[in-house]
């Protein structure tokens, strides 16, 4: 017998069973989750749709567009439709992003219509901890980010994104986009930092957070500052606090390229759980 299918854009009553699938995978899912918590479907305050995939009059898998494509749970089926639904619609994201196999299926349907893409990230390791690490102890100077600090702590901001993504984050509409959301993180106690002379060495932010996991961002040493061991000593003081005052489980994920990253994470506990992929455009 042949499997009913359809793809909607969700609404406000279906919260219940779009939380339920967000929530079977808390790690992989913390960014949309943390923001549907808060959000719920309604697009506006959302920022963006939830298409979900339904088999059999079920909700089985969902795909959030915003700001960023996001599959979630989506299986080989799923994510065809929610291609043909995004081709449609044309391309109104800056990124795709999500579980590494979904979202390499995804592209690989769009690429045709909405590339080239500016870079493409196919590995990047999705990496836990649950522990504060028992051989190093974290920065004592590491510490959060007070509202009237922002002119502090948005140049290092700034550079960790261009360093990172490849474009600044003040192109476009001059950073107001951007700044907002820095200073949601400030104002939610949940940007770190070591400052030494009024100027950055080290910092990371806890972007998404659910009562089941959380993750780290934005993670950046000053360059100057490289090499002295202040990433290893600064993430176990934000692993800490993220442990005591946000989740149970701390996660984050690197690009396969970043060997120091990596070995830093690994010596501060964090495992490799799984992979996502970014395509950024």
């Amino acid at each position: 017998m042949l499997m009913q299918t359809t793809t909607r854009v969700l609404e406000p009553g279906d919260l219940g069973a779009a939380l339920a699938i967000l929530e079977s995978d808390p790690v992989a899912n913390a960014f949309v989750t943390s923001r549907v918590q808060i959000a719920g479907l309604d697009p506006w305050r959302l920022g963006g749709e939830m298409w979900g995939w339904y088999a059999d009059g079920r909700l089985r898998s969902l795909c959030y567009s915003g700001a960023n494509l996001v599959p979630i749970c989506a299986t080989p089926e799923a994510v065809r439709s929610f291609a043909d639904r995004a081709r449609r619609t044309g391309r109104r994201c800056s990124s795709i992003v999500g579980p590494a196999e979904p979202t390499a299926r995804l592209w690989q349907l769009l690429e045709p219509h909405w590339g080239p893409a500016r870079d493409v990230r196919p590995h990047q390791p999705l990496m836990v901890a649950e522990r504060m690490p028992d051989d190093i102890a974290p920065d004592p100077y590491v510490r959060r980010i007070r509202k009237d600090e922002m002119d502090v702590i948005m140049p290092a901001c700034v550079a960790m994104f261009t360093e990172e993504v490849g474009v600044s984050p003040l192109a476009g509409d001059g950073g107001l986009l951007y700044q907002a959301r820095v200073a949601e993180l400030v104002g939610a106690g949940r940007s770190f930092a070591r400052i030494e002379d009024g100027k950055v060495v080290f910092k990371a932010e806890i972007g998404a957070a659910t009562n089941q996991a959380c993750q780290i961002q934005g993670v950046w040493v000053a360059p100057e500052h490289r090499g002295k061991g202040l990433s290893a000593t600064g993430m176990a003081a934000v692993l800490r606090y993220a442990l005591a005052d946000v989740a149970p489980i701390v996660s984050l994920y690197v690009n396969d390229f970043n060997a120091p990253a990596r070995a830093c994470y690994r010596r501060v506990g964090f495992r490799e759980t799984g992979a996502f992929m970014s395509v950024l455009f």
